[in-house]
């Protein structure tokens, strides 16, 4: 199993908007970055992700999981474009902020760190752990 983490901002799409679609899951549509659709194209399905809110909150707020793997993105005709799908396994316990992550030495070559601006990323398993616990679940 590989780990990700999924940026939305909330005003757009957020963890109780990902929750209402049920175990159907949705769409990780829209992305319009090369090393973003790269990074999908690498996920399985069974694969977990953290839920993350941008903008004003900034936090960790939910874990998810790819139930599909990447296939076309229907919000776009342009045959380069392609997405996962994913669906809601679990909100965290406490929200996981920027700001902690950024205070965590260990967490220091996250690409939530190190790439603030991509909107699909690969998670290690090390920092999947720490995050976890951070967040008060079992990883």
């Amino acid at each position: 199993m590989a780990y990700w983490l999924f940026k939305s901002e909330p005003s757009a799409w957020s963890w109780d908007d990902q929750v209402a679609r049920g175990d159907a899951g949705e769409e990780w549509d829209g992305v319009r970055n090369y090393q973003a659709r790269n990074v999908m194209r690498q996920m399985a399905v069974g694969d977990r992700g953290f839920f993350y809110h941008s903008q004003n909150e900034r936090a960790i707020v939910g874990i998810v999981e790819v139930c599909a793997e990447a296939h076309p993105d229907s919000t776009s005709g342009d045959d380069r474009w392609e997405c996962v799908d994913i669906r809601a396994v679990m909100p965290v316990v406490t929200p996981v902020t920027l700001d902690a992550i950024k205070a965590d030495p260990r967490l220091a070559e996250m690409a939530l760190v190190r790439q603030p601006r991509l909107s699909v990323q690969p998670v290690t398993p090390e920092a999947w752990r720490i995050l976890c616990d951070m967040a008060g679940i079992d990883a």
